[in-house]
């Protein structure tokens, strides 16, 4: 187990270094153009000037890159614990490699892809400060929902695989996980807190670019993650 945790941490590493680098293009950019705007809103409507705490340069460099490798180091390690409770037990014979594809996958779904349908990513000056903590309850409990859904997903394939097969299977569990989480995005409120002459482009953009960040290191994991551990196991069977 720690050596599974060892290699998921590295994984996290390296792909957290690969998202800095996409997040360094491409994000810090839109989030210096939300930042030019909120100001610009500030001025505006006469509020004073906020003090700057940490400086700007620091936060687009240093900052991102400690951040992103954190969270990536944590995903990994989380990762290898996934890894070492579904190796085995999602389908008979398949390899860790193709196993780590696989959960890399379906927690990029559940984790993020379908929890942001609902809940899209926001850049500065977007979303009002006095609802940040209800805003951020409803995300998790998107997440929470998602995950629940994902696991009575795959034990509803599971109990029809024998009966239909594979591939039947798998749509009889997709089926089941996009039902769920619809009806779950149906009832949970919405939230739009987006100001009317926020530039549309600057949002797309924006949300595209945690789209690629989150895609990145998921898929970067799962990769890295399943390479290490075949390895492991072609040097352990010599």
């Amino acid at each position: 187990m720690v050596s599974l945790l060892v290699r998921g941490m590295i994984a996290g590493l390296l792909a957290g270094i690969l998202a800095f680098g996409f997040a360094k293009v491409f994000g810090e950019p839109q989030v210096d153009r939300a930042i030019g705007f909120e100001e610009q809103m500030a001025k505006a409507s006469g509020e004073p000037e906020e003090p700057e705490i940490v400086s700007r340069a620091v936060q687009a460099s240093f900052g991102l890159f400690t951040g992103v490798a954190v969270v990536g180091t944590a995903m990994g390690g989380l990762f290898a614990l996934a890894f070492a409770f579904f190796n085995g037990r999602l389908l008979v014979g398949m390899s860790p490699r193709t196993t780590a594809i696989i959960i890399a996958a379906l927690g990029f779904l559940a984790i993020y892809f379908i929890p942001n349908i609902k809940y899209p990513a926001n850049p500065p000056a977007v979303g009002s400060p006095e609802t940040i903590g209800y805003r951020t309850q409803l995300y998790f409990g998107m997440i929470v929902f998602s995950l629940a859904a994902l696991a009575i997903a795959i034990s509803a394939g599971r109990q029809f695989f024998a009966q239909v097969g594979g591939w039947n299977a798998i749509l009889i569990g997709g089926g089941v996980y996009i039902a769920l989480t619809a009806l779950a995005g149906y009832f949970l409120p919405p939230i739009n807190e987006v100001p009317n002459d926020f530039p549309a482009d600057l949002l797309w953009k924006f949300r595209v670019v945690s789209f690629g960040i989150q895609g990145i290191l998921w898929m970067t994991i799962g990769i890295i993650f399943g390479m290490l551990v075949d390895r492991s196991n072609e040097k352990i069977a010599h």
